[in-house]
């Protein structure tokens, strides 16, 4: 006898609330996500086991890279233009409402006093270049990261201080700055760290 042939169907899955499920979980992680801040300068950071996390706002960061070159950048855009226009005063320079503007969009920044108005008047990817990447002085003979950390206090009181610096940046660079922030009688800092995993105890 001949078989009899069943005749195929094509299975049909209904895919909407799948979709909706998708784009639910999408609108979540672009809500609930912090985007990093670009920063002047990447460093690899030494790691520690300690898993305390510096706030999200009102922060002075300051970046030591491996040769000793200081970066520094605060946040909120109105408090950077406070910021720029109190070391005009204090170094006797004018910026223009564009220069202001083009500052409160650096989160991060490392070239001398100077040297700023030539910085902000290039576009955002010639700041980022290496040959831009000159660090603020910070020696005795002229310590203008001193005078960016003073005006900083005085735009914002509330600013904590967190140190980001290359695991081979030579100790004397970093204890300079340290040195520089006592002056200030800014005695408490965090420094940033990639998370090790904690020993195990025997």
């Amino acid at each position: 006898m001949p078989k009899v042939k069943v005749k195929r169907k094509s299975t049909w899955v209904d895919m909407t609330a799948m979709c909706d499920v998708a784009f639910l979980l999408l609108t979540f992680f672009m809500l609930t996500s912090n985007f990093t801040a670009k920063e002047a300068i990447q460093v690899d950071t030494p790691s520690s086991i300690s898993e305390i996390k510096i706030p999200e706002v009102n922060i002075m960061k300051i970046v030591v890279d491996k040769e000793g070159k200081v970066f520094f950048g605060i946040d909120g855009q109105e408090k950077r233009i406070s910021l720029l226009e109190k070391i005009g005063e204090a170094y006797k320079l004018d910026f223009t409402a564009e220069e202001k503007h083009q500052f409160s969009l650096v989160t991060s920044f490392g070239i001398p006093v100077e040297k700023m108005k030539a910085f902000l008047s290039l576009s955002s990817s010639d700041r980022d270049s290496k040959e831009n990447a000159l660090g603020i002085p910070s020696d005795s003979l002229n310590n203008q990261f001193k005078d960016w950390v003073k005006a900083a206090r005085q735009v914002n009181p509330d600013l904590k201080i967190a140190i980001k610096a290359d695991q081979s940046t030579p100790y004397p660079k970093i204890k300079n700055v340290m040195n520089t922030l006592q002056e200030l009688d800014e005695n408490r800092y965090n420094l940033i760290t990639s998370l090790e995993e904690a020993p195990e105890n025997l």
